[in-house]
């Protein structure tokens, strides 16, 4: 517990933020490729381009928001052109206020990072990539939060508390749905390093979404340690978001939960991770399910936009199926 207590209080040392930094390397091989891959029973026909900008989607979800919580603005007009329709970004426009100089390089990385898988999947796609959907990172919040039966004037821009319940929202979706999307890839797709960039990818999102359950939770252990458990909400928020998350999304959730010291001086165990409990593996959504999620919308086919996509997103893939 006293290491949980210590990574939140202190943060722990980023690097510079650069938004500057030129795209990372993408091969040529992985431009245009296609190949077979079902997302659920009732899709077919969907490509490798197609699974790629699916993911592109929601890489600029997170970027706007990560961004425009580091710095009040997103991402470059260079980086948000592309096929389909162009739209716009609605909310955010102001940085998380109040943050140690640790908890700002912790921000900082993280637009970094989104930053650079918008970067990556459109130089990987070239002229095949998407333009940024229109994304409310804003408003809906609330809507999400008042679903999840928290407060509708949820705000994830006003304090790093809250920034991480936000940020908890997206990076587990992020996870499950590169791990849902592994076995879609094409036999060329795999021969060509598709599969190999995508396990990268879902590696930072995994690394991004630890450290968020983990500051969460170290969060709440040192608000008992301190006997301030009322003033610090944010576990039983991020939990409240998964459950729905979960009804959403057709289950797959682990909650955050601390350690309790029992009568005979030892503690139960902590729930972080985000896995199954009986293999440890983590978890995989289907397109259909992440659409329900970031849509906002349960069960039922036929739904286009809604949520943080009050348009839709772009692609092959917008609309769901079940």
């Amino acid at each position: 517990m006293d290491i949980l207590n210590e990574l939140y209080q202190k943060g722990v040392s980023r690097r510079n933020f650069m938004l500057g930094a030129s795209a990372l390397g993408a091969t040529s091989a992985l431009a245009g490729c296609s190949g077979g891959g079902t997302i659920d029973a009732t899709v077919t026909g969907i490509s490798d381009t197609d699974i790629l900008n699916f993911a592109l989607n929601l890489e600029y979800l997170e970027a706007e928001f990560f961004l425009n919580a580091a710095t009040g603005s997103g991402l470059a007009s260079t980086d948000i052109t592309g096929t389909g329709t162009q739209g716009a970004v609605t909310g955010g426009g102001t940085a998380v206020p109040g943050l140690t100089s640790q908890q700002q390089d912790f921000i900082n990385e993280m637009a970094y990072t989104e930053q650079q898988h918008v970067r990556f999947l459109r130089s990987a796609l070239g002229s095949a990539a998407i333009a940024i959907p229109a994304i409310n990172i804003g408003s809906s919040f609330g809507v999400l939060a008042a679903a999840a039966g928290l407060s509708s004037t949820f705000s994830p821009y006003t304090s790093y508390d809250a920034f991480l319940v936000g940020a908890f929202i997206f990076e587990d979706v992020g996870v499950t749905a590169y791990t849902g999307s592994a076995p879609l890839i094409s036999p060329a797709g795999i021969a060509s390093g598709l599969l190999s960039y995508a396990a990268g990818l879902q590696a930072v999102e995994a690394y991004h979404a630890g450290s968020i359950r983990t500051q969460i939770t170290a969060g709440a252990i040192a608000a008992a340690q301190a006997g301030t458990s009322s003033s610090f909400p944010y576990l039983s928020y991020a939990n409240a978001v998964s459950t729905l998350r979960g009804t959403l999304g057709g289950g797959n959730e682990t909650p955050l939960t601390v350690p309790v010291q029992n009568s005979g001086g030892t503690f139960t165990a902590s729930s972080i991770v985000q896995a199954s409990p009986t293999t440890a593996i983590g978890y995989g959504r289907s397109f259909d399910q992440i659409l329900h999620i970031v849509y906002g919308t349960g069960g039922g086919a036929g739904v286009s936009s809604g949520g943080f996509f009050p348009s839709g997103v772009n692609g092959a893939y917008t609309v769901t199926q079940s």
